[in-house]
């Protein structure tokens, strides 16, 4: 398994306004795996995320994307290069059926017949309900539905990376399983995921490294292994034990 870094900040800060969010962020997200991006409410995961997006820009600091610096890019240029985002609102159009929301995120498709028939049957087998209700208006789903739809969406073309913002909030135990038995099969198909989760079974399910925020920085970095054999780090780091 190669241990290339896909995407590395590097003392990244970030200004929101008169707000100092971050305070100089160094992140390594390994190629091909899993990392868990963990910390409190307010340690500054989504912003991470969000500047990793261009959605908020760095004030300071790098963002490498492979070989490119993407830290000046524009959203769209961000995304164009194989980084999709679910955010934590799930960003659904909830007047649009499902399958528009869809067509929307396939960018290469002029209708929902252009899409790629291939790729579209193996997201049904991941996420059945995307399927069943193909037709259905996106407000009418209900909330594990709606996730795996802005999942799904995320992934209507191939994409590199794959960054989620706390996916497993608020949803029902059977639907975090199905949550973590589609990301282990996008793992597999070598999809590089950055997830920020508050869902400790999760995170050590499906994680092979982690990297916990504190204060607007990374304080830990290391393998989900090893962090969730150390209670006492778990309890010094996010005031819990796994």
């Amino acid at each position: 398994m190669s241990t290339a870094n896909l995407l590395m900040l590097e003392a990244v800060q970030t200004h929101i306004g008169a707000y100092h969010i971050l305070h100089g962020v160094d992140l390594a997200v390994p190629k091909g795996q899993l990392t868990m991006l963990l910390g409190r409410n307010g340690a500054g995961k989504t912003t991470t995320l969000r500047t990793v997006m261009g959605l908020w820009h760095a004030s300071q600091g790098r963002v490498r994307f492979g070989d490119r610096d993407i830290t000046a890019l524009r959203t769209p240029d961000i995304a164009a290069l194989g980084i999709a985002y679910v955010p934590e609102n799930m960003g659904i159009f909830s007047d649009l059926t499902v399958k528009e929301n869809m067509l929307l995120a396939a960018r290469g498709a002029k209708n929902a017949e252009a899409m790629d028939d291939t790729r579209l049957k193996w997201i049904f087998k991941l996420f059945p309900a995307v399927e069943k209700f193909w037709n259905h208006p996106a407000g009418k789903l209900s909330g594990g539905q709606k996730q795996m739809l802005a999942v799904a969406r995320a992934i209507v073309e191939p994409r590199e990376l794959l960054i989620v913002d706390e996916p497993s909030k608020g949803l029902a135990p059977a639907i975090i399983n199905n949550l973590i038995d589609a990301f282990g099969e996008l793992k597999r198909q070598g999809v590089t995921i950055l997830l920020v989760e508050q869902n400790i079974h999760f995170a050590q399910r499906l994680g092979d490294h982690v990297a916990v925020m504190d204060n607007g920085r990374v304080v830990h970095a290391g393998t989900m292994a090893a962090f969730s054999a150390d209670e006492q780090l778990q309890q010094s780091l996010l005031g819990l034990a796994l």
